[in-house]
């Protein structure tokens, strides 16, 4: 039996209640303030995951009790890094050959480079299988809409980072144009030099050219609004917290919104923990663990690690998905399942909207 660890945290002060009840009735800040103080605890047992080979693997889910803010902004790095290295150090005394890093823990500083450096056991990001599960995601929506993705603009709106640079030198091959929206121009006109044709710019609102939109920032806050959309688009948001405002959804139901990396898990697994997916599906951060554990060999178990995510590795992880039997589990937004209806509306929205437009390069 294969044993692993993954590391999971508050995306908001308020999650702090789920553990500690006496949370709902503090403010933020006192929230934060104690959890600065707070080491890591075990949240859960994970059993019964089984690969389609045969091989089993079990975990526990380890808690950091710090929020996204506090890791990047409020609290010195090297006390972030003492966290979440004592939470390795948890997953170790455990048992576990290898322990996966959750949300902003796979973020902050230098993408786990560190970390591994300083844990007794394997790290992984686990953004390798997220970057597939959001390219199979954003072509199989793109295909229940009947988009002509050779016609159509893809906006990666997080283009810098490990997740959203891979993702557009994936699809840009597939799509009539690419739009790459970062922080930092200088940053993002890097990336696109490395994409025949892809353009530039910090200018979210350009996402409005887009028909298809994958967002993958490190925001601790929503940062895609309604307005920012055109009639009958998809987006497939990778992040967490989420980049798409929940406004979306009661504003613009014209616009399909996906979550990327919702993984059904192989076998009968059970999390013994809440964190808002149907039964027996994961993030496909948390599945890579999952399948690097079953796949069970030691040089693999740190696969992804660092700022850079290559499509090499894409590949791999992708196949050892199909090998151990995980799935893209559907879709789902917001919490809830995408159903037919939504589907329907959203093709019906781009109908309406016409011909697919071509980029302009005015506002770069």
């Amino acid at each position: 039996m294969n044993r692993f660890a993954f590391i999971i945290h508050p995306l908001h002060p308020k999650d702090i209640a789920k553990q500690y009840p006496m949370a709902r009735h503090m403010p933020d800040w006192l929230i934060e303030m104690y959890t600065a103080r707070k080491g890591p605890i075990l949240v859960s047992k994970i059993s019964g995951i089984k690969s389609k080979t045969g091989a089993e693997a079990e975990g526990w889910f380890i808690g950091c009790p710090l929020t996204p803010a506090q890791m990047t902004q409020k609290l010195p790095l090297e006390l972030v890094y003492d966290r979440l290295v004592q939470c390795t150090d948890m997953a170790a005394d455990l048992g576990a050959d290898l322990v996966g890093l959750g949300a902003f823990t796979s973020v902050v500083g230098d993408g786990g480079m560190t970390i591994r450096e300083r844990s007794k056991i394997a790290v992984t990001t686990g953004n390798s299988y997220t970057v597939a599960t959001a390219i199979e995601g954003t072509i199989r929506a793109c295909r229940l809409l009947e988009i002509d993705i050779s016609q159509a603009v893809l906006a990666v709106v997080g283009a810098t980072g490990a997740i959203g640079k891979t993702c557009a030198r994936a699809l840009a091959p597939q799509f009539g144009q690419v739009l790459l929206v970062g922080r930092d121009q200088e940053r993002t006109e890097q990336v696109a030099s490395e994409i025949p044709g892809a353009i530039a710019t910090t200018e979210v609102s350009r996402i409005r050219e887009a028909d298809a939109v994958i967002a993958v920032t490190s925001s601790d806050s929503a940062i895609l609004l309604p307005e920012h959309f055109k009639q009958g688009a998809i987006v497939c948001d990778v992040a967490r917290p989420r980049d798409v405002s929940v406004r979306v959804a009661k504003e613009r139901p014209d616009v399909l919104v996906i979550e990327g990396g919702v993984v059904k898990v192989p076998g009968n697994v059970n999390f013994n923990f809440d964190f808002g997916f149907p039964p027996e599906t994961a993030y496909a951060c948390m599945s890579e663990t999952m399948m690097l554990s079953l796949e069970g060999n030691p040089d693999l178990y740190s696969f992804t690690l660092g700022k850079d995510v290559s499509l090499e590795q894409v590949t791999q992880i992708s196949g050892l998905a199909e090998k151990h039997g995980f799935d893209l589990a559907g879709f789902r937004s917001f919490e809830k399942e995408v159903d037919a209806m939504s589907i329907d509306r959203a093709r019906r929205a781009r109908i309406l909207s016409g011909s697919v437009p071509r980029l302009s390069r005015s506002g770069i």
